[in-house]
């Protein structure tokens, strides 16, 4: 609170103090009456002073409503609405801060650093870590004694054993500034096994981040189209590290590409954020009992079952998409568990895992 009455501050520290004082709640709504109490004590002047609180009020709300674009100084009944014969109250919402730094804000810049910076560009990594340094100097006791200050020192991530790949800073800029301003793209894209990159120009959707990989979701050029399977054919995604050069084009993505079929998570749920054939499939598995216990804990999928066959062997049945994710798991666990169903999946796994023996024989 502050030292002196509100009313004897320049307007700009009263507004400040005005702000401090105020409730943050619709149960501790204070009255003109109330609020004056800590914002004049002049007898003599009480008039002029109430007044003047009452434009310290409309020029906060009209701050709040400008700068922050929020309407966060709740006044009941509600601003503009007459309140003859009422008793207007006034609040600010709980979850509203015009402070440079509270526990959320460090605890958010802690947590991207964490787990988030590891597959960023250097100059990002860099950014966040100047940030933190930045909060961390304006209010590293109070922080580091808050409940969520607390966990700063119980949390670590550890690195994948592939490392993430070098990433182009001025690509993902490229790629950040079409996202938010809805633009089409040019890419140059190095696919794995051609020699020279390929030109294209494509609609943007979003970022996918899988493992330590980021890769950049969208659709080929294509005109409209009555029939949403023939634009889906069009979608693609791009290793972020392997798009050499992006370029906005200063043209909006056309507006079929926000038809609601086309959202991330509908995109996710239709198989195709993911590589392989993405398809649903009935998986049965034969696994080892004791390498069973971990899907107890973390199941394939919701309809997950597991009974068992002998003392040795459990089997395990569950709805899952057939993605390249799924076939690196059970290649994985192939001293551990064997493809019983489908058929064709497990000729894909016998495949692959011999052809891993006729590797290291050959070695």
């Amino acid at each position: 609170m502050p030292a002196h009455p509100i009313a004897s501050y320049t307007k700009s520290t009263r507004l400040f103090a005005l702000y401090q004082s105020l409730p943050r709640s619709a149960a501790d709504a204070v009255s003109l009456t109330e609020l004056m109490n800590t914002y004049g004590n002049n007898p003599d002047n009480h008039t002029n002073e109430r007044k003047n609180l009452e434009n310290d009020l409309i020029g906060l709300n009209q701050v709040f409503n400008d700068i922050f674009y929020s309407d966060a100084l709740i006044r009941v009944p509600a601003w503009g609405k007459n309140i003859s014969g009422k008793t207007a109250r006034f609040y600010i919402e709980p979850g509203f801060s015009i402070d440079v730094i509270n526990e959320q804000t460090v605890f958010f810049w802690e947590m991207l650093d964490k787990y988030t910076a590891n597959y960023l560009p250097v100059s990002f990594k860099q950014a966040i870590t100047d940030k933190l340094n930045q909060l961390r100097r304006q209010d590293k006791e109070s922080f580091h004694q808050s409940r969520l200050g607390q966990w700063q020192d119980h949390l670590i991530t550890l690195l994948s054993i592939v490392q993430a790949p070098k990433l182009d800073s001025e690509v993902i800029g490229s790629i950040h500034q079409a996202l938010l301003q809805n633009r089409q793209l040019r890419i140059r894209y190095q696919n794995k096994w051609d020699e020279k990159p390929v030109q294209r120009v494509m609609y943007p959707k979003g970022l996918i981040f899988i493992d330590n990989m980021i890769y950049l979701t969208g659709f080929n050029s294509a005109d409209d189209h009555i029939d949403d399977d023939v634009l889906l054919k069009e979608h693609r995604n791009f290793a972020v590290n392997r798009i050499t050069e992006a370029i906005v084009i200063d043209k909006p993505i056309p507006d079929w590409v926000g038809r609601d079929v086309f959202t991330l998570n509908s995109l996710q749920k239709l198989g195709k954020l993911e590589f392989g054939k993405n398809v649903e499939i009935n998986l049965v598995l034969k696994v080892q009992k004791y390498a069973c216990q971990h899907l107890y804990e973390r199941p394939l999928s919701t309809d997950q079952q597991i009974t068992i066959i002998d003392d040795t062997w459990n089997q395990v049945s569950a709805t899952v998409a057939n993605t390249t994710r799924l076939q690196d798991w059970l290649v994985s666990m192939s001293q551990l568990s064997v493809v019983i169903e489908p058929l064709e999946l497990k000729i894909v796994i016998l495949e692959r895992l011999e052809s891993g023996m006729q590797l290291y024989n050959r070695n």
